[in-house]
């Protein structure tokens, strides 16, 4: 059995896999988890970085410069005997977005000493992740389809997803 590995399959360097393997998403999601309770308990803005790091690399680049991407698709993922589960690239990049955007946000919210609104965007984002951990909800590829039954995301930007969850 191939196990797809999305850090080496990709097209170049700044490309999104796509399809995405389900479970190296959701290894992924469980790693942000992580990094999210410890930057809660502990109030360390490296961590924070780190994080932020995170998401902007899966952004531009899926998992290739992603330490935690990286670690799961090229580590943890190729251990496992679980089948790969493909799932459309562009909602799962639309989610890093917003993960990269929240986590941006709660860094200069540390730097400009704000850190109660950083607390609640790492909070924002470990409730995200934790749904794509645990039970397998994809809050951003649900934003994703919203926007795209409304028009303001192209079909074309996904054939695949225009029937993400066989409801239409």
């Amino acid at each position: 059995m191939h196990v797809r590995n999305a850090a080496t399959d990709s097209p170049g360097l700044f490309s999104f896999p796509h399809p995405v393997d389900e479970v190296s998403a959701r290894l992924v999601a469980t790693g942000v988890v992580l990094q999210c309770v410890a930057i809660l308990v502990t109030g360390w803005t490296v961590l924070l970085v780190l994080l932020t790091w995170g998401f902007v690399a899966r952004v531009a680049t899926g998992p290739t410069l992603s330490p935690l991407g990286t670690l799961v698709t090229r580590v943890v993922r190729p251990r496992l005997a679980w089948a790969a589960r493909d799932t459309p690239g562009p909602p799962k990049r639309f989610a890093q977005g917003i993960g990269a955007t929240l986590s941006v946000g709660a860094l200069v919210a540390t730097v400009l000493g704000a850190g109660s609104l950083a607390k609640a965007l790492v909070a924002a984002i470990l409730v995200a992740a934790s749904l794509e951990a645990f039970v397998g909800f994809c809050l951003g590829c649900w934003m994703f389809r919203l926007l795209m039954r409304t028009g303001l995301v192209p079909e074309e930007t996904c054939e695949a997803c225009r029937d993400l969850w066989g409801t239409r």
